[in-house]
């Protein structure tokens, strides 16, 4: 599966969630709302990842921190599907970026470049 058919699978179940609300609430979640619930998403991972290094314990093992990291997935790609960004030449433009400046810092101090 590529990015583009997470893309789409992410956008039906985005779709059945605004339906659910709009006749739950009347209303679907504005970006703002989404980008809230994502926060919410990231510090459940964070929990989770702190309990997979021994740090805490929380219920769910394993299978709860892929859950959530397929959550936090499905939200940025959403985010960029309402934002109206490409997230695909947006992660290579980025990744780009940061190879040429982290293999540029490594030169000057002399190390190896891969």
């Amino acid at each position: 599966m590529d990015l583009d058919d997470l893309k789409q699978q992410a956008i039906r179940i985005h779709d059945l969630y605004d339906e659910l609300n709009c006749r739950e609430r009347g209303r679907v979640w504005t970006r703002s709302e989404f980008m809230i619930g994502f926060v919410g998403d990231v510090g459940d991972l964070a929990k989770l990842v702190m309990a997979e290094e021994g740090a805490r314990e929380i219920p769910g093992g394993r299978p709860a921190l892929e859950h959530e990291l397929a959550d936090c997935l499905w939200s940025v790609l959403i985010l960029a599907h309402r934002y109206d960004v490409d997230l695909e030449r947006a992660f290579q433009r980025t990744m780009a970026e940061l190879d040429e400046r982290i293999s540029a810092r490594l030169s000057a101090d002399g190390g190896p470049v891969a």
